[in-house]
């Protein structure tokens, strides 16, 4: 039997992804600056791929994404993939909740993650034209995921 503490309970499901995106820090005595990989999202934040380490707590600007917005976030994890130290799997999580990533179709409690947010949000962030996301879940990094914790497009 598995025991789901706080820590351990998802707020939003996360959906495998892969989206260019730039990513610059927001604080000064932290330069930094990119063009990285959104590898997995949810309504509450994401996982990419860097070349370079980041410092936990900085904050970051995600620019470029589906529909040409731009959303801020903080990091809040930092892991290396590998043992060879080319690439890190940053966790960010978004100051504003809700779906930016421009998932067609978002699992059911991403809605309710947005109404929970204390940041004002308008109805809907992603404009109609924001182009659909297609996932290649057998390719690498896809396959390093267990299958049970994220949601897999096109199946509910």
């Amino acid at each position: 039997m598995e025991v789901l503490t706080p820590k351990a309970t998802r707020r939003s499901t996360r959906v495998r992804v892969e989206i260019p995106v730039g990513v610059i820090s927001l604080d000064r005595t932290r330069p930094f600056g990119e063009k990285c990989t959104v590898l997995v999202v949810s309504a509450q934040g994401c996982g990419f791929r860097s070349s370079e380490a980041l410092q936990l707590e900085t904050p970051i600007m995600l620019s470029g994404l589906p529909g040409g917005g731009s959303v801020t976030a903080r990091v809040v994890n930092c892991l290396p993939l590998g043992s060879d130290g080319n690439y890190f799997l940053i966790g960010a999580s978004l100051y504003t909740h809700g779906n930016v990533w421009g998932i067609a179709d978002p699992p059911d409690d991403w809605s309710a993650a947005g109404e929970n947010d204390p940041a004002p949000s308008s109805s809907d962030p992603t404009p109609a034209s924001a182009p659909k996301l297609t996932v290649n879940k057998k390719a690498w990094p896809y396959n390093l995921f267990s299958e049970g914790a994220e949601a897999h497009p096109g199946r509910k």
